[in-house]
Parts: C-alpha cells; structure tokens; sequence
C-alpha cells in the first residue's frame, strides 16, 4: 500500500539505483528480450516465477497460437491432398511399369526360345552338310544346297542373337523401371501417411489447448508463491523497464500487454513500480506509522506496508496513473483495469484503486 504522491516518479531514488547497479550488458539484453513479443520474459529464479510467466504468456498468446495452430491444419490437409496425389500417380505408373516388366519378361522368354530354334536348325544343316560332303558319288548340287542352308541357318541364328540381346536389354530396363516405381510406390505411401499424422497430431494439440481463462488461472494461484519464493532472493538485477516503469522480469511481459492493450483502447496508463526498502522506509516515516517496522500498515495515516513485505520492493506491484494522475475509481483508466487486469495477473488491492499486483496485496 502507498500514497498517492508515490504515483509520482522519484528522480532521486532513480540516480541512486542507477549509482549502485550497472548491470552487465547480458543481463540488459536478456531484460530487453523479456519484453519483446512473441517470447515470453526471462525470469529469474525461482522457477515458481518463470511458470507464473509462461502460464500468462499462453494465456496472454492463446488466440494467437489457436489461430496458427489452424493455419498450420489448413495447410497440412493441403498437404495430404498433395501427397495423395503424389500416391495416385505412383500407383499409376508403377501399375504401367509392372505391365512393361510383364510384356518385356515374355519378349525375352519368346526370343530366347527362337535363338534356341536357330541354333538347332544351324546344328541340323550343318550335319546335313557334312553328310552331303561325304556321301558317294559326290553331288556338288547337294553339297552346294546344304552349303546354303548352313549361311540361311547362320544368318538367321545371327539375327536372334541380336533379338535376344535387344530383348535382354529392354528386360533389364524394366526390372530397373518396375524397381523404381516400387520404391517410388512406398515412399508415396510414407508422405502420405506421415501428412496424415501431422493433421490428427496438430488437430489434437488444437483440441487440448487450455483456454485462456484456464492458464490465467493457473498463474493466479501460484501468485503468493511467487512472492513468498521470490523476496528472499531478490535483487534490482531482477528487474526491467518498461516504458519507463521497473517491474520484476516475470510479470514484464505480462505488464506490458496489458499497457498496450489498454492504450489501443484508447486508455493510457503509466504509474510506479520497484522501490527500495529505503524508500519504505521513508514512506513509513513520512505517513506517520507508529513504528517502522513493527507496526501494522493500518495504523499509518495513509496504510503503508512495514519494509521488507510491500511487493513494490519486489517490482510485482504497480501505483498506476492515468495520463499523469493518480486512478480513482471513477476514472476510465480504473473501470477499464476492472473489466481486464485479471487477465493479465493483475489484482487490485480494494483501498487502493491505483494499487495493482499479482496477489492484489
């Protein structure tokens, strides 16, 4: 809880924490990286906080991932139709080459058969030859007409040699044809059925997506764990800006959304987020609390957290203003947070309309 002339920035406290941290310039890039769409910010330890994160990042990114998770289905079913395509006309030609490898298999099988018939007839004529040669009385006709046997017979055997090898050749191609469709055939059938599986494996990641309510949530209950996990630990270098206002790594992403979805409604908010213990303790002086650190917050003239328990010192609580003033509850800015910061983790703490934070303390 605070004043609200703490809605105001404090130019003194922001030099002296610029004096007693320089942070390394990894950790600046990793505070810029927190807050930059579409990954989720960084959080320091302990992991309680990056789960607060990432369950508001999906919730925050929800719409956005069910709509590419869409797009991405739309495209995978186009996919399915190109792949049955694809095994459409494997089928197709490896029908045709198994045809050619039938009709190439009998061509060889039919030629060989012939060569096989010529050498016989070459075997026959050449006995007939030399029978002619040998038989008494001597007939040159007869020798001559198995002479021209033999050359028919040779030519002939000539022929269907070159036949066969033709034939072989063409089998040989066809085997190779028929091998490939077969190997183009099954991988047809693996894209397919691989396209077929990404649809159900996106269709389902669509079907469990937790809605945004769901994650919200989620994030909600873990708030005071966050806090309770994080303040022991603590340190500035656990902080980021944005848009000037310090907060804590882990609600940065958060935050930040919500400040612009705000403003694309037409509400601008800015406020005041970290503050050192010492600058608790001098709230607590400044509004009149009975003991700094042992009296309760309600005994202050304006309740202000004792040192060490307000989420201000943590960056997870936020006095937010309205072009320049602090909110009060008739103010767009405060109906607007009403209807929507619980979306984005943020819980008002009922006596103060300015005062927002994870655990609405």
């Amino acid at each position: 809880m605070t004043t609200r002339q703490e809605l105001r920035p404090d130019p003194t406290i922001r030099r002296r924490a610029r004096r007693a941290i320089t942070l390394p310039l990894a950790a600046v890039a990793l505070g810029l990286t927190a807050l930059a769409a579409p990954a989720p910010a960084q959080a320091a330890p302990p992991s309680v906080a990056q789960t607060w994160n990432t369950l508001m990042y999906r919730s925050l990114t929800r719409q956005q991932t069910a709509a590419t998770l869409r797009t991405t289905i739309a495209a995978q079913q186009q996919t399915v139709v190109t792949r049955n395509s694809e095994l459409t006309n494997a089928t197709n030609a490896g029908a045709l080459a198994q045809t050619q490898l039938t009709t190439a298999t009998t061509a060889d099988k039919n030629v060989r058969a012939r060569v096989t018939a010529a050498q016989t007839t070459l075997t026959t004529a050449r006995q007939n030859l030399a029978k002619a040669e040998k038989k008494k009385p001597r007939s040159n006709a007869a020798i001559t007409k198995a002479k021209n046997a033999v050359t028919a017979a040779t030519k002939t055997l000539t022929a269907r040699q070159t036949e066969a090898r033709t034939a072989a050749t063409a089998l040989s191609a066809a085997q190779i044809n028929a091998r490939t469709a077969t190997a183009t055939l099954a991988t047809a059938v693996t894209n397919r059925d691989a396209a077929a599986a990404a649809v159900v494996v996106t269709q389902q990641k669509l079907t469990v997506l937790p809605t945004a309510y769901s994650l919200q949530t989620q994030a909600t209950a873990l708030g005071r764990d966050v806090v309770t996990q994080s303040r022991p630990t603590f340190a500035v270098a656990d902080t980021v800006q944005v848009y000037g206002i310090t907060v804590h790594r882990s609600v940065a992403y958060a935050f930040k959304r919500m400040l612009d979805d705000a403003r694309a409604n037409g509400v601008v908010l800015s406020g005041g987020g970290f503050r050192t213990k010492e600058r608790q303790i001098q709230l607590r002086k400044s509004n009149g609390c009975p003991d700094v650190w042992t009296a309760p917050s309600s005994s202050c003239r304006v309740p202000t957290a004792i040192p060490g328990r307000s989420l201000h010192e943590l960056g997870m609580a936020i006095d937010i203003s309205q072009n320049g003033k602090t909110l009060s509850r008739n103010t767009t800015g405060f109906k607007w947070l009403q209807a929507h910061a619980s979306a984005y983790g943020f819980i008002n703490l009922p006596s103060e309309p300015w005062h927002w934070s994870i655990t609405g303390g």
